[in-house]
């Protein structure tokens, strides 16, 4: 087994409490929690990679939700506290998967990777859809819980069973 952490739309339109779309409270308690997952991910020798929003302003997605994450802005920045390391690799998404119109599969399988950690936010959506198309291209999930926040408490919980119970993703921690 060869493991991998994604580190899964932590940015500032999402996490602090001035972005476009912040999760509020849970986003910001998850925090600890993606630090010490990319702490031990880095001390383990895995290779941590972040998959970040990063939407043209025209982009289709703001038909669904109000403009976030735009490209070079500072809402679609990483927030300081889980910021990258030389080595790391930064996967720019404009979609809920971070597979999809991306080389996020490409890159794992020259890697190696059959295993992904996933943490970040939302868990209703960037996280359960990024999960969904890992287990398609047979990717064995792991989700640390603490490590996965929504902005909506009930989508939340939801999604970790959906994780769980459908896409059989095995959650770590407290809480599922």
């Amino acid at each position: 087994m060869k493991a991998a952490l994604l580190v899964v739309d932590c940015l500032n339109d999402f996490l602090d409490l001035k972005g476009a779309l912040n999760c509020g409270a849970a986003g910001r308690d998850a925090i600890p929690a993606v630090a010490r997952e990319i702490a031990q991910a880095r001390a383990e020798g895995m290779d941590v990679l972040y998959a970040c929003d990063a939407h043209r302003p025209d982009d289709a997605e703001f038909e669904l939700f109000p403009p976030h994450c735009l490209m070079g802005s500072w809402g679609a920045e990483i927030v300081p506290e889980l910021r990258p390391q030389d080595g790391d690799r930064i996967i720019a998404k404009r979609r809920f998967s971070a597979f999809y119109g991306t080389d996020l599969d490409l890159t794992l399988r020259e890697r190696g990777v059959d295993t992904l950690r996933i943490a970040g936010v939302c868990t209703n959506i960037c996280v359960l859809y990024t999960t969904a198309d890992a287990r398609m291209r047979g990717y064995d999930v792991r989700i640390p819980v603490d490590a996965v926040a929504s902005f909506d408490p009930t989508a939340h919980h939801f999604a970790l069973g959906q994780l769980r119970d459908v896409l059989k993703a095995s959650l770590e921690g407290t809480g599922e």
